[in-house]
Parts: structure tokens; sequence; C-alpha cells
């Protein structure tokens, strides 16, 4: 029987009962393969796949909504990547993208993804796609893909040191662990049951968790532990892009309101988002999120990140500015 497509005709193992899980001879320390008749990550099977309706067009649909109640972005960049990559060689292999975000999305109708043919060379490829909601784009991504190729020039940062996943609670671990404060606020009691309800199909565990609505600045820098839930496997690497671009902006633009707990936030939204790869990595094996802000003003937050393996070798760095608009105290009387 032939392999099942999946997120817009990526060609995915099938996962049945007693099967063997793809790779499993060589998963990284404190990994483990996917159980018998384990479930596919949703990223696979729904968030990332896409109706084809014509050559280069395709129809998305939702899965997780903010309680923005606007579409999450990280989606729409994730789908704008499995749009693109229908248009390259297999043997092609995403390396970078970079979008803008130019009106907020709906989720009460699918978006349209047109990807045009840029350039194809014999080395690299670009596509550009439109994500078109009411006649409108959305967003705006150009992807640039490449053929393998060798070169002795290399180098990278190090990783940092971090305690491993296992050592660490998960959001929801966390969550339950605030929740169990007597003297928590009923409002805050409120807002994390709500986010428990959510069905974020990403998995996340901080490296340095702050306390509960903690009322001090602090460095605008996070580390957490961060992939796909669910189970992926080997398969075109391009998928496993496609998913890190959706990772890659959970949580992402926050990182620039850390120094600045005592402004309550107004609005906060994504202007762009960029990616580069550098390695092949698993999406749906830990990875090390390393974020950071080097700057914020005139409305806008600019981040940046680093996603690593867990031997250390940097798989993708991630750029992103945004608007954060903030409640200001009134100005003081000068009378």
């Amino acid at each position: 029987m032939a392999a099942p497509t999946s997120a817009g005709g990526f060609r995915v193992p099938a996962a049945r009962a007693g099967a063997e899980s793809p790779g499993s001879g060589d998963l990284p320390e404190g990994e483990q393969p996917a159980p018998p008749g384990d479930l596919r990550s949703v990223l696979v099977t729904s968030v990332l796949s896409l109706e084809p309706l014509d050559l280069d067009l395709f129809r998305g649909r939702h899965y997780w909504v903010p309680v923005t109640r606007r579409l999450f972005g990280g989606q729409i960049v994730g789908q704008a990547l499995v749009a693109a990559a229908q248009a390259v060689s297999e043997d092609a292999h995403a390396h970078s993208l970079h979008c803008y975000f130019v009106r907020a999305g709906d989720p009460t109708v699918p978006v349209l993804y047109q990807v045009e043919r840029t350039r194809t060379g014999k080395s690299f490829s670009v596509r550009s796609v439109k994500a078109i909601q009411h006649g409108k784009p959305i967003l705006i991504c150009q992807a640039s893909f490449q053929q393998t190729q060798e070169s002795p020039v290399q180098h990278q940062f190090t990783m940092p040191t971090v305690p491993p996943p296992e050592e660490l609670l998960s959001q929801e671990e966390l969550i339950q662990k605030y929740l169990q404060d007597p003297n928590l606020v009923e409002k805050y009691r409120l807002g994390l049951n709500k986010i428990l309800a959510q069905e974020v199909p990403v998995e996340i565990k901080p490296v340095n968790p702050p306390e509960i609505f903690c009322q001090l600045s602090q460095e605008p820098k996070q580390l957490f532990w961060v992939r796909a839930r669910g189970y992926i496997g080997e398969c075109d690497m391009k998928l496993h892009c496609c998913v890190a671009a959706y990772i890659s902006d959970y949580a992402f633009l926050g990182t620039a309101l850390l120094p600045h707990w005592q402004h309550p936030v107004k609005f906060m939204v994504s202007l762009d988002h960029s990616m580069w790869f550098h390695a092949p990595f698993r999406a749906d094996h830990w990875m090390l999120y390393e974020c950071e802000s080097p700057w914020a003003g005139g409305c806008r937050g600019l981040v940046h990140g680093r996603l690593w393996r867990r031997d250390g070798v940097l798989a993708v760095t991630c750029a992103q500015e945004g608007v954060i608009r903030v409640m200001q105290s009134p100005a003081e009387s000068k009378l």
C-alpha cells in the first residue's frame, strides 16, 4: 500500500499498530519511538494539510485559534511554506523564508494560497506565495529552496547549557501548579483555565519559568524546549521545516515584553517573520528555542530566535518584528 500523503502532498510514512517507528534506531537521547498505534501530529494531519484547487493554488483551513480571535501567524507561515514546497522538485530543500503579515486573518473562512514560480535555477529556486482572504492578501511570503551542496566553510554559535527537557515541567504542569495556589486571584484562575482548555499542537517546557505574574522586570531573553505534539517520523525534510515555521511563532514576540511588566498590553501582532534553515532536524523531537529581544521602541519590538537540536547543532534561526501597544499611565499634572 502506498504511503499516505499529508500536508498538501508531502509523503509521510504510515503509523500502524505493531509497526516499528522509522528511524527509531538512532533517536536522540531521551526521545522515544512512537508507540504502536500512536496518532500522527495534528500539525501534519490537519493544521498544515492543504487542499489543492488548481496548479499552484491551495486552500487551507484552521485548527487552533488564539484567544485574540485572529488567525495564528505561525499557521499562516507554515501553510504558505507548504504551498511553496509543492512547486519545487523533491530534491530542493527550504533554506529561508521571509514573510510580511499585511492584514489580520479571519478565523471564520478558509485561506487561499496562490504560488508564483518566481525563479528556478540550478542551485536555488524562489517561490512567492500570497495568502488570500476576502479577495485581499493577508500574508506575502518569499521562500527560497536549494539543492544540497557541500562546503568547507562552516561554523556556528555554541548551544546554551540547560537542563534536559526530562527534568523540567511542561507548560500545562506549570499551570496546574499555579492553580493549586489558594491565594490566586479569581480572574487569573479563569485565564489559566482558559489556556489549559486550548488544544495547542505544540509542547513547551520552559527552562527558567518566572514566578506567576512576576512583578519584576526581566531580561528580554527566554529559553524553552519545544516540539510538535504527536508523531511525525522520518519524512520529507520540507515538512519538518513547515512544522518548525508553525512552532517558531509561538510565544516568540512575547520575549520583547519581559522587561515591561508594568505596561498592560492593549494590542500585539506580528509584522514580519523570517527563518533560515541550517541543518536537518525532527520537529517532533525536543529542540531548545533560544529567544532574545535586542530592541524595542516606536510601538515595535524585535526578537531573534535559534532552534537547537539536542546534540548541539544549530538547526534554525528566526527573526520577527511586531507591533506592541500598551496602556500608558496618565500624564502627571503640571499645575
